[in-house]
C-alpha cells in the first residue's frame, strides 16, 4: 500500500493548471482523468495528483517559504532525465527556480532542477542514485 494515497493542489486558474501539469506528468508515464471541476493523474499504483480551481480567484500565489506548501520531488532514473524534464516543464510555462546542477549538500549524488508556476508550486526533479555498495 502506498504512503501517500492522493494530493490534492488548488490552482487559480485550473485550465492553466491542467495546461502546466499535463506535459510534465504524461512525460513522467501518468496518465490523465478528467471529472467535473478537476483532473487528476495517475500511474499505476502510485500516488494520484488532483488538481482543483481555487473557491476563492485570485487569492494566491502560495509564497514558497510560507508556511504551507513547500515543494514536490520527482525522482527519476538519471540526471539526463531531470534534464528531458526540466526542458518540458519550461516548455510548458514553469518558471526556473535553480537550473539542474549538482547538490553535494544533499549527498554526493543528488542530481536535481527546481521549478515553479504563478501559483507558486514548486516541483522538483531529482536524481539520486544509491551509494555504491563496494564504498
Amino acid at each position: 500500500m502506498a504512503l501517500i494515497d492522493h494530493l490534492g493542489i488548488t490552482v487559480d486558474d485550473l485550465d492553466l493548471g491542467i495546461a502546466r501539469f499535463d506535459p510534465v506528468l504524461q512525460a513522467l508515464g501518468c496518465e490523465r482523468q478528467d471529472a467535473e471541476g478537476s483532473v487528476s493523474w495517475h500511474r499505476g499504483d502510485d500516488s494520484e495528483l488532483i488538481l482543483f480551481p481555487a473557491r476563492e480567484h485570485g487569492t494566491g500565489p502560495h509564497v514558497h517559504g510560507r508556511v504551507g506548501w513547500q515543494h514536490l520531488a520527482f525522482a527519476v532514473d538519471s540526471r539526463s532525465e531531470v534534464d528531458r524534464l526540466h526542458r518540458i516543464a519550461l516548455d510548458a510555462g514553469w518558471s526556473a527556480v535553480r537550473e539542474p546542477r549538482e547538490y553535494p549538500r544533499f549527498t554526493e549524488r543528488y542530481y536535481a532542477s527546481f521549478l515553479e508556476d504563478e501559483d507558486g508550486v514548486r516541483i522538483e526533479f531529482m536524481h539520486n542514485p544509491p551509494r555504491d555498495p563496494a564504498r
